[in-house]
């Protein structure tokens, strides 16, 4: 539970008094609060005492919670409610700033209006990093591109004008936040920078003139850049952010006509939705980057069904997640039949890629014996691929726990947290989690309570 901020002693009456008016029970009232939170994706434990604490004690729950306290009450008394019946109109433009970056506008202007408005939210640091990760955010974004993933280009009439040479400026500095981001990790100062790059160099590129041809290939790069910023937050560990850069990223992929970036965008998204504890959600989200565009890039097409394996294998559903990796493994094969392409950002979607998912889709069903046959079959990821090494690492680390190899699994774990370490990945943690769940059988050894221990060290130094 988000635990709600203190704004004065003073008592909220408008609360009070429409509580009362209500003859809702105050049990009754943090229920229906719960419930409407679980809809939407997030855990919450509100009580009766959270209710007496936000009217008789003036303290004020995270947002959205207002807005649900609105919606209850108009339940009970049988007309609409608004923040400043229940005395929190002021969290209005909270409520806006938590929102920036989640909508998915029909009209292209507006959505581009979206995008950069997030941008510079982030970028002036008011963007309240509090706010959850809701899978439910995602729903109409995802409804909205699978109807339509293309769209018709609107003529552009800014006042500077877009050249091929800004094109291959923003290609040049893509291309490199991808190699950073594979080496060194989301939580380095330099993939940080994306946002600023995004917010102060390519939103006047957005505002300029430009042909139809090179509004497709800017609003093309943008969303992937967008999507690089979003994936760099998420391994940062700030999860609400990198959803609203996979929103934005999405709808310009769909502006730019792209439907191969959509679709690769999308199952990014349902690999973020897996990894917060989704994984029904990320079933359908990977299905539907499959399915909507069968034309796309056999790596892209590959890379969903990947995705759409692991999802299957987090459920523990062990025939459906190898169906989905042998048809990644076909698209693979397909792809690089056909070589690389003009799409480096699918690039990463290789044999070894396959392999490293592999084993991981084995580690959560709990059969280390397939997890170590995959493992054979490629090598290590090497130091350009590090952050890939230390996931490998902590696969095989829980691999050998699930065996009963205690030293091995340790051994393992040990090379695992000091990669991590080094690049200061949050997501690094998930793994090392797993890991040392795994470890449980063995809680009372020294080994094991030592290494418990570096990992929470790791833990608190990242979030601090």
């Amino acid at each position: 539970m988000v635990v709600a901020r203190t704004t004065g002693r003073e008592p909220n009456v408008h609360l009070e008094k429409l509580i009362a008016e209500s003859g809702i029970s105050h049990k009754r009232l943090a229920h229906r609060v719960n419930q409407i939170c679980l809809a939407q994706g997030t855990d919450s434990e509100y009580t009766h005492t959270s209710v007496v604490n936000w009217s008789r004690r003036g303290m004020r729950p995270r947002w959205p919670v207002p807005q649900h306290l609105c919606t209850v009450l108009a339940e009970s008394l049988g007309r609409p409610v608004g923040l400043a019946d229940i005395g929190m109109a002021d969290m209005r433009e909270e409520g806006h700033n938590r929102s920036a970056g989640l909508a998915f506008s029909r009209d292209q202007q507006q959505a581009l209006t979206e995008a950069t408005s997030y941008w510079s939210t982030v970028n002036r640091r008011t963007f309240l990093a509090a706010t959850p990760f809701a899978v439910s955010a995602f729903s109409e974004p995802v409804t909205r591109w699978l109807i339509s993933p293309t769209e018709p280009m609107r003529p552009s009439s800014g006042t500077g004008v877009l050249g091929r040479d800004h094109i291959e400026e923003l290609r040049a500095v893509a291309d490199n936040a991808r190699t950073w981001d594979s080496r060194f990790g989301g939580a380095a100062l330099k993939s940080h920078s994306l946002t600023t790059y995004l917010d102060e160099r390519i939103t006047p590129l957005l505002h300029a003139r430009y042909s139809e041809r090179d509004g497709r290939e800017l609003f093309s790069v943008t969303a992937e850049m967008a999507r690089l910023a979003g994936w760099t937050a998420f391994d940062s560990g700030q999860h609400q952010a990198a959803q609203r850069h996979f929103i934005q990223a999405l709808r310009l992929a769909k502006a730019a006509g792209d439907i191969h970036l959509g679709s690769y965008v999308l199952a990014t998204m349902a690999m973020q939705s897996l990894m917060r504890g989704f994984p029904s959600q990320a079933v359908d989200m990977a299905q539907g980057a499959f399915e909507r565009v069968p034309g796309a890039d056999p790596r892209v097409l590959g890379f969903a069904k990947l995705i759409e394996a692991r999802a299957h294998a987090r459920e523990g559903n062990p025939r459906s997640a190898c169906a989905c990796l042998a048809m990644a493994e076909r698209f693979q094969e397909r792809g690089a039949a056909e070589g690389a392409g003009e799409r480096p950002w699918i690039g990463f979607f290789t044999r070894q890629r396959i392999v490293t998912d592999a084993a991981e889709i084995f580690r959560d069903l709990g059969r280390p014996k397939s997890t170590f046959a995959w493992h054979a079959l490629g090598s290590m990821p090497g130091e350009a691929f590090a952050r890939s090494r230390g996931i490998r690492l902590s696969v095989l680390a829980t691999a050998h726990a699930q065996r009963g190899d205690l030293d091995a699994g340790l051994q393992l774990g040990q090379q695992s947290l000091q990669l991590f370490t080094r690049l200061r990945t949050v997501r690094g943690l998930d793994y090392l989690h797993i890991f040392t769940d795994a470890l449980h059988p063995w809680r009372r050894e020294p080994a094991v309570g030592a290494y418990v221990k570096q990992v929470k060290r790791l833990a608190s130094s990242l979030a601090g």
